[in-house]
């Protein structure tokens, strides 16, 4: 796994740290946030009847908008592995 460290939230304080990285190998984003909460898990479970449930091996996770600058820089290493 080639993971790269691409930015944490500029607001952090460091115990609640949303962050992401670029597997660039992979060409995947890995975020870590806030998990949601019941409702807003059950709220995107409804927006998309025709998805179902949210498996267990899956999370909604939440990140501040702030954070978008970092998330682009992250697509941006993962693209080109992507076009491969």
């Amino acid at each position: 796994m080639a993971l790269r460290f691409v930015g944490i939230d500029p607001n952090t304080d460091h115990d609640h740290c949303p962050t992401v990285w670029a597997d660039e190998e992979a060409g995947e984003l890995v975020i870590q946030g806030w998990k949601a909460s019941p409702e807003l898990r059950a709220a995107c479970e409804s927006d998309t009847p025709a998805n179902g449930t949210i498996p267990d091996s899956e999370e909604i996770i939440r990140i501040p908008a702030r954070m978008v600058p970092i998330i682009r820089k992250a697509c941006d290493a993962v693209e080109p592995s992507a076009v491969q």
